[in-house]
This record gives structure tokens, C-alpha cells and sequence, in this order.
């Protein structure tokens, strides 16, 4: 038995049986019949977790939850976003203006301190 075994492989193996069988069905037939039927593999995702919020260090406040934002720059936004890279992350610091989603400065180091979201 091969649970995961994947379409085109199927399909090969099954070539004979369906010519013995009387069954013209090609590939493309076959990963349709599979999609129908919910029996394609689902690809697995690759997924890093970069993130731990449930530690003991200070967290602050959202600050502006409550603020109608009414024009651009009367609020900017920083984020730090993981770009995966030979040995390990490098790191893109964004501040983004949050009336106009646009991005006012980057900074791409190899770091996620303070300092390195100053510069963006």
C-alpha cells in the first residue's frame, strides 16, 4: 500500500491495468478524476515561525486602537519582516504611513534590534 503516493507515479502504474481493462484514461484525466473525488495530495507548505509572543518581556500597548486616522503621515507603523536566506534571516524593517499604506523607509540588515528600525 502507498497512501501518499503521488498522481503521475499512479498514473504509470496503472497504465497497464487500464489498456488491459479497456480504459482510455490519460493523465490529465486522471488528476481530474482525483481532484473530483478531494483525492489529491495537498502540498505541505513550508512555514518558518518567527514569531513568540507568550514571553515574559515588557509588552506595550496598542497605542493608537482608538485613533481615527484622518491624513497621511499622522501615524507611522513599523514592521519587521524575516527573508530567509543561505544562513539563516536577514531582516527588511518597514515604516509604512498607515492613512496611505505606503512605505517611508526600509532598512535590510542582519539584526531585528531598535536601532535597525531607526535607520528604516
Amino acid at each position: 500500500m502507498m497512501p501518499r503516493i503521488g498522481t503521475r507515479k499512479l498514473y504509470y502504474l496503472l497504465q497497464e491495468e487500464f489498456k488491459s481493462d479497456g480504459i482510455k484514461m490519460g493523465r490529465d484525466s486522471l488528476f481530474r478524476l482525483l481532484r473530483e473525488e478531494y483525492l489529491l495530495i495537498q502540498k505541505k507548505r513550508k512555514y518558518t515561525i518567527t514569531t513568540n509572543s507568550k514571553h515574559f518581556m515588557l509588552k506595550h500597548p496598542n497605542q493608537v486602537k482608538d485613533l481615527v486616522i484622518k491624513r497621511p503621515e499622522q501615524v507611522w507603523v513599523a514592521d519587521i519582516t524575516y527573508i530567509p536566506i543561505a544562513k539563516g534571516f536577514n531582516y527588511l524593517h518597514l515604516i509604512t504611513d498607515a492613512y496611505s499604506k505606503k512605505i517611508v523607509g526600509y532598512e535590510i540588515c542582519d539584526n531585528m534590534t531598535a536601532a535597525s528600525t531607526l535607520k528604516a
